[in-house]
């Protein structure tokens, strides 16, 4: 039997960052993964998290953990798709480790993704934006965050991760105000501000308390703001913003809901479908073209561009009572003699 923690640790500490070159975003969301898989495994199995062995994560608990998430956590498809990757990648580094578990991986790699819905994204208008920005409380110091916070997820259409892993070293405001941003895939770009973000960010700066933490926006603590604070903030002020503005109870907002909405902005401004996956960072327009299928003006353009065939006008009939009759005594007929 082989102890989880050590395999788990070198993958984790070694194996991603050293030799797979991953992410920091990437790292932070498999060890995140595991962490509720080892929490599921020891209450399920009735041992302590430390102790658990690779042996004991066969194909049946994997499974009944993916159930886990979905049914009881409610995640969707996409994220109980995200949790299995990271699972896989998991047991393919233990393949050359540990030839004894070649079967045991194989029967996880065997596990199928799940084929997901792709609806239209939510996202906020301009109004509905604005009504948002005016929640936090600018006379507070957690007010000037919050609004510096939103009103840059909303402008560069940053994710979550961006957002919160930004240094404020990576903020210019000359000659022109930008941000750099490292973004998934390792993929850098560089971002012009509007004045309104840049003024926001500057009122921010002014209070920020300097600490030991070089990240751009910080908690209550003086420690860098984590995903789940972000989240927790903008859940709060999009409830004052739902008082204001009731047709954002009808919208599911997340942060990425801010990016979706940065990009639709993009669109409707330029019409250009390449523009907007530059500058969100896309590695390619398939992950784009959500945007389009979300964007009623576009579809629009092709309707009024196509001549629409005549249709040849006609004169209405109304049918005799007594065919009528006759058509429904024959099916009644045929029904009876069954």
């Amino acid at each position: 039997m082989s102890a989880l923690a050590v395999h788990l640790e070198v993958f984790l500490r070694e194996h991603l960052p050293r030799d797979r070159r991953a992410s920091v975003h990437t790292c932070e969301a498999f060890a995140y993964a595991f962490q509720l898989l080892v929490r599921f495994a020891a209450t399920r199995l009735h041992r302590q998290p430390s102790s658990l062995e690779i042996e004991q994560l066969d194909a049946p608990l994997i499974l009944a953990f993916l159930e886990h998430i979905e049914i009881e956590r409610h995640n969707l498809p996409q994220t109980r798709n995200a949790r299995l990757v990271a699972i896989k990648a998991f047991f393919r580094f233990l393949e050359y480790r540990l030839p004894c578990c070649l079967d045991q991986a194989r029967r996880i790699h065997a596990i199928p993704v799940k084929k997901t819905d792709e609806t239209v994204i939510d996202y906020l208008t301009r109004a509905e934006m604005q009504t948002l920005l005016d929640v936090p409380d600018p006379r507070t110091v957690a007010g000037l965050r919050d609004r510096a916070m939103i009103h840059l997820a909303f402008a560069a259409g940053l994710r979550v991760s961006e957002l919160v892993g930004l240094r404020h070293d990576e903020v210019a405001f000359h000659p022109q105000p930008s941000v750099h941003v490292l973004g998934k895939g390792r993929r850098e770009r560089v971002l012009p501000l509007w004045k309104e973000t840049a003024s926001a960010l500057r009122t921010w700066l002014a209070v920020r308390e300097s600490g030991n933490s070089p990240e751009l926006f910080l908690n209550a603590r003086g420690e860098t703001m984590t995903r789940s604070g972000f989240e927790y903030i903008l859940a709060k002020h999009v409830a004052v913003a739902t008082i204001k503005m009731p047709s954002l109870a009808k919208k599911r907002i997340s942060p990425h809901s801010l990016r979706h909405s940065c990009a639709m902005n993009t669109l409707l401004a330029t019409h250009d479908i390449r523009k907007v996956s530059l500058w969100l960072g896309h590695a390619s327009l398939k992950s784009t073209e959500i945007y389009l299928r979300a964007d009623p003006t576009e579809k629009l353009e092709a309707l009024m561009a196509v001549t629409p065939p005549a249709v040849r006008r006609g004169r209405f009939r109304a049918p005799d009572t007594l065919l009528a009759m006759l058509r429904t005594t024959k099916t009644a007929d045929r029904y009876a003699k069954r």
